[in-house]
């Protein structure tokens, strides 16, 4: 079958350290190609430079083809005309990929209308179609900022495969998304796959499993493994693929160790939340202790996030109350962001950002280095602007800035969805680790009800109508 993408020998270097590479690969029409790999392996960067969007610094070497056409020849304007009709594009951060001052209405019914040639009652259809297929019925009429993290990943990726591109590179599509929506947003790019061609970034090792067809698995810009997924993932050669697999299940995690404590920080009574004229929670009461790590679990849009936010005071509830039994001064009440792009300054380096943090607070320097080799991020990338790290880094550099400041109450919120299984395993860890060491009360949301019950001494569970707690080994011990 004649390749409609071929890559041969393709090396991605900054200044003159190579990054990614030598990678060389084949895809026809129907075909699939999954890249799985750690955090800050190059993943991005791969496909980046398959499409011309390289960040300033950074170039590339090799042969590119598309359809017999070779892009490598093409200057990086000359290959920006490819995008959308060519290269359909899911970026990582759904943040970068929506228009904020638009419903997400608008913002793919113009795809419909401007790309495909549709008229606006036949873009309107489409639309509401599509909306049904991955479970946002009703949420159409809504902003970006209106949506959980979930529910904006796939919105993003309507934008992006309306347009019909040839081929769909999706970067890390199903992080932020509960199980539920994960398999129905794997299934739509598997009948993506079916009609056209597809090339997905992922860590997960399960999402590489259900899309099949080739894998690639990256570790430092270096291919470890190549070959039929399958054959890759049942039978791995290398330790570190045998690593990811296993680190995908929170069963194989260390526990969280025992707190003993029995002071209330803070008590809920019949809360209500809304969003809009939708109520999320209803009636809700619960109690959080100092030194309690709580889990908040549920599918997206559940109002896992919203609640947090109430809690925080950064939004009111329709009902209800919280009554805190310890002041916060600035500093002492935090929110580690599913969304780590919206949380920074784009057009500052990530040294200048954490030199406001240290001298707004007094931190000394040496602690920041010190926290950052433990979050294992290396101090060339404080040279960097967010958007010039990994998704992964810059989650890290998140909880560097907010565990600098020593909190008493840390709201995490899906603070693993940008992580692979390894990297996610080996943070949070440290999270946990660092959280006891500073005497910090902690509540940490994810859809992930098994990795909560590992790491948290009780989990909130909104899956059903009402919410369920659950005591897991490591109960708070009351005295």
């Amino acid at each position: 079958m004649t390749p409609l993408l071929k890559v041969i020998n393709l090396e991605v270097f900054h200044g003159e350290l190579r990054m990614v590479g030598p990678v060389s690969f084949e895809l026809a029409r129907c075909e699939s190609l999954t890249i799985l790999g750690e955090t800050g392996a190059g993943k991005s960067l791969l496909v980046k430079s398959i499409i011309g969007d390289l960040p300033p610094g950074f170039t590339a070497s090799g042969e590119i083809y598309l359809a017999g056409s070779a892009l490598h020849n093409l200057s990086p304007s000359e290959r920006e005309q490819c995008w959308g009709t060519d290269f359909s594009i899911l970026p990582q951060e759904p943040s970068l990929a929506l228009d904020p001052l638009m419903r997400i209405s608008g913002q793919v019914t113009e795809v419909h209308e401007l790309v495909s040639g549709q008229s606006a009652e036949q873009a309107q259809q489409s639309f509401d179609r599509q909306l049904d297929e991955i479970g946002l019925s009703g949420h159409g009429t809504k902003y970006p900022a209106q949506l959980s993290g979930g529910m904006a990943q796939r919105s993003a990726y309507l934008c992006a495969t309306s347009a019909g591109g040839k081929v769909l590179i999706a970067d890390e599509p199903t992080k932020g998304l509960d199980n539920l929506h994960r398999d129905r947003l794997v299934d739509m790019l598997i009948q993506h796959r079916d009609r056209e061609t597809l090339i997905t970034i992922t860590h997960d090792t399960q999402v590489a499993e259900q899309l099949a067809g080739q894998l690639i698995v990256l570790r430092d810009g270096e291919i470890l493994e190549q070959g039929v997924a399958q054959d890759i993932l049942s039978q791995p050669q290398h330790d570190y693929t045998r690593q990811l697999i296993e680190a995908t299940h929170p069963q194989h995690w260390p526990d969280s160790p025992v707190q003993h404590a029995a002071q209330p920080l803070l008590s809920a009574h019949q809360l209500t939340i809304a969003a809009g004229n939708r109520v999320l929670l209803e009636d809700l009461s619960f109690t959080l202790h100092k030194g309690e790590i709580l889990g908040i679990s549920g599918p997206s849009g559940c109002g896992k996030s919203t609640l947090c936010q109430v809690i925080l005071g950064l939004i009111p509830q329709q009902s209800g109350k919280i009554d805190y039994f310890e002041s916060f001064r600035p500093g002492e009440k935090l929110k580690l962001y599913q969304d780590p792009p919206g949380a920074f300054a784009p057009q500052c380096t990530l040294g200048t950002l954490m030199d406001d943090i240290c001298n707004k607070f007094a931190i000394e320097q040496s602690a920041v280095r010190q926290m950052m080799q433990r979050l294992n991020l290396h101090p060339e990338l404080l040279t960097r602007t967010p958007r010039q790290v990994s998704g992964g880094e810059l989650q890290r550099f998140a909880m560097l800035r907010v565990l600098l400041l020593k909190p008493k109450l840390l709201i995490a919120d899906e603070p693993a969805t940008r992580l692979d299984p390894l990297t996610a395993k080996e943070t949070l860890a440290l999270l946990m680790e660092v959280v006891q060491e500073i005497g910090c009360t902690m509540i940490l949301v994810s859809h992930k009800k098994d990795l909560l019950t590992k790491l948290c001494h009780r989990v909130m569970d909104f899956s059903g109508p009402e919410a369920e707690f659950v005591c897991n080994h490591a109960s708070l011990r009351y005295a």
